[in-house]
């Protein structure tokens, strides 16, 4: 058993695997840095709100949460909300992610139809011309 978990965990294909995923990883946090930090400041600015999570609608009210205008206190307070600012927030966020995500994968593909594009060397002599050349010389010497 322990033989087939050796086989197992060294295959080319699990190393592959285990530094893609770091990759993925690493990939993953630069893209969110790049909606969180750079993308969503834009979008919030078109909309004059620099966040959406205080967006919500009051469903119950106790009379501690009456006043109250943040969402979290509002909660805290005992205060049942539809916070709908939340999802607006994770669906811009998500969409962003895609778009980013669809600008890397199609300039990837550019990059390799370019790769795939490019002339392959010309061919050199074949064996079989080699061998000519070899049987030729050693007529002549």
């Amino acid at each position: 058993m322990l033989k087939d978990f050796k086989e197992f965990a060294l295959k080319g294909n699990m190393l592959d695997m285990a530094i893609g995923i770091v990759i993925g990883a690493a990939f993953g946090t630069v893209i969110k840095s790049l909606v969180d930090d750079l993308l969503m400041p834009v979008v919030s600015s078109l909309f004059n709100a620099p966040d959406f999570t205080q967006l919500f609608v009051r469903l119950k009210e106790t009379d501690a949460s009456a006043a109250l205008t943040g969402l979290a206190e509002f909660r805290e307070a005992g205060g049942v909300a539809f916070a709908y600012g939340n999802f607006i927030n994770s669906l811009i966020a998500f969409i962003l992610v895609a778009f980013a995500l669809w600008i890397v994968v199609k300039n990837m593909n550019k990059l390799k139809k370019k790769e795939e594009a490019a002339p392959a060397p010309p061919p050199g002599p074949s064996e079989i011309d080699l061998l000519k050349e070899i049987r030729d010389s050693l007529k002549k010497g």
